[in-house]
């Protein structure tokens, strides 16, 4: 969906394909049929926003096989669909039965992460509508804490560095730019905004200003912190925000009250990494597990204290609280969104609904099938586009700017 902001800006909103899981160009195309079209229809959009993740090997068939990114761009057209921005976090293996810290490799030492990012900005900016400024493709934010050390430094800025040059041949070539946006994220060696600004400073020197920064609203809210404050800290290192991953996380006010605790641990599942935070004194303490923030049998490790309110990295759905007394931080999104498009300019025009989790979510809360999914999906992005017209921006109606 695309809208207007006041300034004349064209704002894209759409959701994150890796909700759905396709290793292949045929498991692509079969997923924009069956869900976006689905979740464009449900919603009566002229045109829904796409951000499509491509694992490696189909980033890497899509970037050299002009055939193939036409069927796509076929099916995108056919179904009124289009695509500003390429998840590029997860490299391959996303639905595996069990996901957890594999899916921050590679990372940003490796020149196979720099080789899958670039697949995915060829593709992108061939499929690219014709009205959209520019692309954005997400990323991880450098690798995981550990190991790191000074040696992961240097050989992640050197690949930083060709990664920027790699972008601008490409704007050059295509004359439009793809940006790449590093994502922070709890546990990462880059988890907080304020890390973003120790460690990623530097890229504000790479030139034509085409790696910057990711936002994820889950997780910021998981590290207590706020967006107004996150982008002013960007913005004062010179970091440019390409993109916005509109997500909230699980909020827990008395995770040391038992049925809190009992509540909680419904949400502990074995694919994903849910990284619990909790504010002690003036610093914020963490699990890397929700399992073992909890201290559940066979989770290893130290409980956290339990004393003052939890926030969980569960992207969970952004219209609708969980059952008390668990609650989502869609307040802190909404604020977020003020701070990023509510003001005379936009500070980012992608804006991705990125709920990943269905799949995974306690079990009375999953979709029972496709419909389910399809309208759970539709309610987040009305939601969404409801948020933004609050905001003054302006649906943009027709079918101007669909894929060509």
């Amino acid at each position: 969906m695309r809208f207007r902001h006041r300034d004349g800006s064209l704002v894209h909103l759409s959701y994150g394909s890796n909700v759905h899981p396709a290793e292949t160009v045929d498991g692509i195309v079969a997923q924009l049929r069956t869900y976006a079209a689905g979740v464009r229809s449900a919603l009566d959009a002229d045109v829904l926003g796409v951000g499509l993740w491509l694992p490696a090997a189909v980033a890497h068939e899509l970037a050299r096989d002009a055939g193939a990114r036409d069927r796509v761009r076929q099916v995108l057209r056919a179904e009124r669909l289009e695509v500003v921005t390429v998840n590029a976090f997860p490299y391959r293996g996303f639905h595996d039965d069990v996901v957890k810290k594999a899916v921050y490799l590679p990372d940003w030492t490796d020149d196979a992460r720099l080789d899958f990012t670039l697949d995915c900005a060829r593709v992108l900016a061939d499929l690219l509508p014709d009205e959209a400024v520019r692309g954005s493709v997400s990323t991880l934010p450098l690798g995981w804490r550990t190991p790191w050390d000074d040696d992961h430094d240097r050989a992640a800025t050197d690949v930083l560095h060709r990664l920027s040059d790699g972008l601008a041949a490409l704007a050059d070539d295509v004359g439009r730019p793809v940006r790449v946006g590093l994502e922070p994220e709890p546990g990462c060696l880059v988890e907080t905004a304020a890390d973003a600004v120790e460690r990623l400073a530097w890229l504000a020197d790479l030139g034509p200003g085409l790696v910057g920064v990711c936002v994820d609203t889950c997780h910021l809210a998981v590290g207590f912190e706020e967006v107004a404050d996150a982008l002013d800290d960007l913005e004062s290192a010179g970091l440019p925000v390409v993109k916005v991953q509109a997500s909230a996380a699980l909020h827990a006010a008395r995770p040391g009250d038992d049925e809190t605790r009992a509540a909680l641990a419904g949400w502990a599942e074995g694919r994903f990494l849910h990284q619990t935070r909790e504010p002690v004194g003036a610093e914020v303490s963490g699990r890397d597990d929700l399992d073992e923030a909890l201290g559940l049998d066979g989770a290893g490790g130290e409980p956290l204290p339990a004393r003052r309110p939890w926030r969980v990295h569960v992207h969970v759905p952004v219209h609708a609280d969980p059952e008390p007394p668990l609650r989502s931080t869609r307040p802190h999104l909404e604020a977020g969104l003020t701070a990023l498009l509510g003001g005379d300019h936009p500070v980012v025009d992608h804006v991705e609904v990125e709920t990943y989790t269905w799949g995974v979510l306690p079990p009375e809360l999953r979709p029972r099938d496709d419909a389910g999914l399809v309208a759970g999906i539709a309610a987040e992005l009305a939601w969404a586009r409801d948020r933004l017209v609050a905001l003054g921006l302006d649906p943009v109606p027709g079918l101007q700017g669909a894929p060509s």
